[in-house]
């Protein structure tokens, strides 16, 4: 966590998701919440394109999706199957339309938050175990939505130890009913915080 302070600059997230995706792992999703400030380390990501079907801005744009087509470096948050929230970060440049999911992160700071935020005592490694688990625990709602995560001092991103390639796993995405040939998926290897979910193909990175 030596790098626990430095946030990525606006040019880290001005490149495509595919890119950005494998090297948010590592580094560490910050939100204060309550005055205290949770933190987890991203181990699980997946990445949303241009003319990717799978992604919310293959339409167009919406009121739901605006942010993704700002430039990168901003938080998208939506709700989904009425229950769940999910966490992304807007990747490329403005009009691009491009984001990363965060699956999943590993617990780092505020757990007893976490805990109270899941309203049930679980494992920790079941506290933030995929994206809908993570908003959760990290009070991650629309209303964390479009946030600057460079300027922002309540929900941010900072660097952390980089991951080597041999330690990063690469799959299909997961949940998705279209575009799911394509390996956008990455994770620490090994990782028990990565989520549950099975891709329908696993390649190894």
């Amino acid at each position: 966590m030596e790098k626990l302070k430095t946030r990525f600059p606006r040019s880290f997230y001005l490149q495509p998701s595919t890119i950005v995706a494998p090297k948010l792992l590592g580094a560490y999703l910050h939100h204060i919440v309550d005055g205290v400030e949770l933190i987890g380390k991203i181990v699980e990501t997946e990445a949303y394109c241009i003319g990717d079907e799978a992604c919310h801005a293959f339409r167009g744009k919406t009121a739901r999706n605006a942010v993704m087509f700002d430039e990168g470096g901003f938080s998208y948050v939506y709700f989904t199957y009425g229950m769940h929230h999910c966490f992304n970060i807007t990747t490329n440049g403005a009009g691009l339309a491009e984001a990363v999911l965060i699956r999943a992160v590993e617990p780092i700071s505020g757990v007893e938050k976490m805990r109270s935020l899941r309203k049930k005592v679980i494992l920790d490694r079941d506290l933030t175990n995929g994206p809908g688990k993570l908003c959760q625990a990290f009070a991650l709602t629309r209303k964390e939505n479009a946030i600057d995560l460079i300027e922002s001092d309540q929900l941010f991103i900072t660097q952390g130890a980089k991951i080597g390639a041999n330690l990063i796993g690469v799959s299909n995405r997961i949940g998705i009913n279209v575009a799911q040939e394509n390996p956008w998926r990455f994770f620490i290897k090994d990782n028990e915080y990565v989520s549950r979910g099975k891709p329908s193909r696993i390649k190894e990175g």
